[in-house]
């Protein structure tokens, strides 16, 4: 009998230490600086992390302590400063670049980190520039349509 206490006791206390947690960390001014959950003390599901000024910074799902799936970021006055894709804790597919009115000044493909792919460069709003790099290296511009089309493949930016 006395076995089976013993057994019951720590099966209850593995169940527990491997369920997730939710966890609120504090800049020393008091404000909030971080919330989301954690599994074994590794970052995991949703999270949010503030500016000093309480602003949210960015937002986003961990797994396996690495940032996956949609991300955004903002200033500390709130706007939106980027947006995009982590696989495996990094920068991939497309990426969305604000201007300080929260208007999409460039969109790049993003692969480990680092442009491979195509950077659509605006202005107002308007398509001015397109770019191509391979491993965070331009390789090209085109400033229009017809240049870019001699030279590309339009289902390359999908």
């Amino acid at each position: 009998m006395k076995h089976l206490f013993i057994i019951i006791c720590l099966s209850v206390t593995f169940s527990v230490s491997g369920q997730k947690e939710y966890q609120k960390n504090y800049y020393d001014t008091g404000q909030l600086k971080e919330e989301g959950w954690l599994r074994k003390g590794v970052k995991t599901k949703y999270w949010k992390f503030y500016h000093p000024n309480g602003a949210v910074q960015k937002e986003g799902s961990f797994k396996d302590g690495k940032p996956t799936k949609y991300w955004y970021f903002y200033r500390k006055n709130k706007t939106k400063e980027s947006e995009g894709h982590y696989i495996a804790g990094k920068k991939s597919k497309w990426w969305l670049f604000y201007d300080e009115n929260e208007k999409v000044n460039h969109k790049c493909q993003l692969k480990n980190n680092q442009k491979n792919g195509y950077c659509l460069r605006y202005k107002d709003e308007e398509l001015i520039r397109a770019e191509k790099y391979k491993n965070g290296e331009k390789i090209g511009e085109w400033n229009d349509l017809k240049s870019f089309k001699k030279e590309n493949s339009v289902w390359d930016l999908r």
